[in-house]
């Protein structure tokens, strides 16, 4: 943990929990918190997965939604 942004230089051991990850135009994996080298990637991903397995509006309700949006409602894959 951090004693002043970025120094990383706390001594009271406090794991601080991801909230998001996201993916950088080069492919690294990045969080609010820099990803080190040594931090869990089945964490990681369980972390990206989350809105995917757990969204927050019933799936059904997606071509409403899109439409709502301003799309035409049809899901095309």
């Amino acid at each position: 943990m951090d004693i002043e942004p970025g120094d990383l230089s706390a001594d009271c051991g406090g794991v601080m929990e991801a909230i998001s990850v996201w993916v950088r135009k080069d492919g690294e994996w990045a969080s609010s918190n820099r990803i080190a080298a040594d931090d869990n990637p089945m964490k990681l991903m369980s972390l990206a997965m989350k809105p995917i397995s757990s969204p927050p509006f019933p799936l059904e309700h997606i071509e409403e939604m899109t439409k709502l949006m301003g799309g035409d409602g049809e899901l095309k894959w």
